[in-house]
């Protein structure tokens, strides 16, 4: 077999690529070693949102990238991605404050291009005794604005039959075992029912999210290794006793938990821990369950929490690697070349599930150079996503 784009990992980066590629009119190949969003892009936080925390860490353009991107989903996807009402209540002890959140919000709205989805307004107080039991001592006041929420898994598996309906294949379980590079394009090796098989490719593009490292260990001639790091998410699920969607900021370290309705359940999330063990075998630590609960029972004191009621998840992002809390570090994807002149395997590390879409181009914007030239045949920011 001879493509002209193999991907490796089938989560919505993958996926993601995939799509643009054969919309772009290439030959497309993707490599899934279990089922698609089988790890990070099925244990996220579940929304589609534009980062309003970047903002404190002012990613601007990413900012705005995201919500170009949430409002291009909502268009395409309205069965998949659903707006929702973000609540985030200010208090005396609160970090941020009335203003700075109010000067915040505006600045997202300015962002998002004063769209109808970027308004906000600050709820009366006669409206608190109806935020499902929020904390009201020493509350100061309580914002509304609106973001999106999506079920992460499905959304892959749609924008993957979308690709599929571009022409693009798949092959499930398949794992990669090795490649070969060379100036004409790469031959590469994976597993597939127990039998090494052989495809020939153009370019390869590693998407493989906390695996991506590993890849690019077996690829000849071996190229730099990005400096990222894995920082692990966990999410606990709880009966549903929350029926609006929260923001809340951590009384302990004043990182953002969303506190989210989820299928009827509560989607309590997330954290930032770093991982250093198998990529495949994340787990939610006592540490962070404590952390989580300790969060929610402080804005929600009569919430009765029955351990044997809970459970959890955990996903690790791939951020760059720097020093100090992994909270205020850039959420921009890092897109790495084997070489810069004869582009043969490109690594996709990191990214956002909102901006899979945008990511995507810019993936095959870099490829294009050592590509055959193809006639485009879509454009990805028309292409409707349904359920799978």
């Amino acid at each position: 077999m001879n493509f002209d784009v193999v991907v490796v990992g089938g989560g919505i980066q993958g996926v993601g690529v995939a799509q643009a590629a054969a919309a772009a009119g290439y030959s497309v190949l993707l490599l899934e070693k279990q089922s698609l969003a089988a790890a990070t892009s099925q244990q996220s936080s579940k929304l589609i949102h534009g980062g309003l925390r970047y903002l404190e860490s002012m990613q601007f353009s990413l900012v705005r990238e995201s919500l170009k991107e949430r409002a291009l989903l909502l268009e395409l996807a309205p069965d998949l991605v659903h707006r929702v009402d973000m609540h985030i209540p200010v208090y005396r002890t609160s970090v941020r404050s009335s203003p700075k959140i109010g000067l915040g919000l505006w600045l997202y709205r300015l962002l998002a291009g004063f769209d109808d989805d970027s308004e906000f307004t600050r709820l009366h107080r006669s409206s608190w005794a109806d935020l499902d039991g929020l904390r009201t001592e020493d509350l100061v006041s309580v914002y509304r604005y609106r973001e999106a929420q999506t079920d992460d898994q499905a959304l892959t598996q749609a924008v993957w039959a979308s690709a599929e309906s571009l022409g693009a294949e798949l092959l499930m379980p398949a794992e990669f075992v090795g490649a070969e590079c060379f100036p004409s394009g790469c031959d590469i090796r994976y597993l597939q029912n127990g039998e090494e098989r052989t495809v020939e490719a153009s370019v390869l593009v590693n998407c493989a999210g906390p695996w991506g490292n590993s890849i690019i260990e077996r690829v000849s001639p071996q190229s730099p290794m990005p400096k990222v790091e894995l920082v692990q998410g966990a999410h606990l699920l709880l009966p549903q006793q929350i029926h609006h969607h929260f923001y809340l900021e951590s009384p302990s370290d004043q990182r953002a938990i969303f506190a989210l309705p989820w299928k009827n359940q509560l989607l309590l999330g997330t954290t930032e821990t770093p991982h250093h063990g198998d990529p495949g075998m994340p787990r939610c630590l006592p540490e962070e369950r404590e952390y989580l609960l300790a969060t929610l029972q402080h804005y929600f004191p009569e919430l009765v929490i029955e351990d044997s009621s809970i459970t959890d998840f955990a996903g690790l992002r791939v951020l760059p690697k720097t020093e100090g809390s992994a909270f205020g570090r850039s959420r921009e994807v890092v897109l790495q070349a084997d070489n810069a002149d004869q582009l043969r395997l490109l690594s996709v590390m990191g990214g956002k599930l909102t901006t899979y879409r945008a990511t995507a181009e810019q993936v095959v914007d870099k490829l294009r150079p050592s590509l055959p030239s193809r006639r485009p045949v879509a454009n990805t920011a028309k292409l409707p996503l349904t359920p799978a």
